[in-house]
């Protein structure tokens, strides 16, 4: 079965977004069995800047402890590893940054095609979160304002008209404030691919709403750096829908 394939599956799922250069091995290993103990259903990996030369032995160590699919959520083109189940190519269409857009997949596919690394075309948004993030300043592209619904929707059907498979709302890394869920359930109700929302999610309660509201994937990662127990608390939620 095709990476992409789990997506489709509907019904609520949790997503671990995992920064090689934040978590030791002995850490990446900790994490990876307590998502395969609490049933998590992804391992997102990647961040918006990579300083170090971990990202295939972060990679190697989540796939040796766990069977879940391991899937590279890249911040730049250098962000390839070969061992990953797939890669999300994330086309940044909440911004007018050509080279998020479409630049650098030019020049990243050669590399992806030679890697052998299932494709998973992806809509990116980013949902302005109060502050600015680490993203939006390594994408230099602005977010969409929270309370512009409107525009969220048209962009994402924009998107999935484009042929992209998922929509991704994020709020960035370390946000202050999550996408708000009135914006969440007014793209749901606008698009049929499925939905990932993630960012500044940091209790069961939040991601409980998010997920009410619409998103069918939500993505966490900072909170469970702090406390990898988490994770059993987070997963239950998503396994009450």
């Amino acid at each position: 079965m095709k990476t992409i394939d789990h997506f489709f599956k509907g019904q609520k799922q949790l997503a671990v977004l995992i920064d090689p250069d934040k978590l030791s091995p002995e850490q990446l290993e900790l994490v990876a069995r307590k998502s395969q103990k609490a049933g998590v259903d992804f391992l997102f990996v990647g961040g918006s800047l990579l300083t170090s030369d971990s990202l295939f032995h972060c990679v190697k160590t989540l796939k040796e402890n766990s069977d879940i699919p391991v899937i590279l959520f890249p911040g730049n083109t250098y962000q390839i590893a070969r061992n990953a189940d797939a890669m999300l190519f994330l086309s940044l269409i909440s911004g007018r940054n050509p080279d998020m857009l479409i630049g650098m997949h030019v020049l990243a596919a050669p590399y992806i095609r030679l890697a052998g690394l299932e494709t998973i075309p992806t809509g990116y948004m980013l949902i302005d979160s109060g502050k600015p993030t680490a993203v939006t300043y390594m994408s230099n592209s602005f977010p969409i304002p929270n309370d512009k619904k409107d525009i969220a929707a048209c962009t994402a059907m924009a998107g999935e008209m484009l042929g992209l498979k998922l929509i991704y709302m994020d709020a960035g890394s370390g946000a202050s404030q999550t996408v708000p869920e009135e914006m969440i359930g007014f793209v749901k109700q606008s698009i049929e691919v499925p939905l990932i929302v993630g960012g500044g999610i940091r209790t069961k309660e939040k991601m409980k709403s998010i997920l009410e509201a619409g998103a069918d994937i939500a993505v966490v990662g900072n909170r469970f750096e702090e406390e990898p127990e988490l994770i059993f608390e987070f997963a239950e939620v998503v396994k009450g829908f």
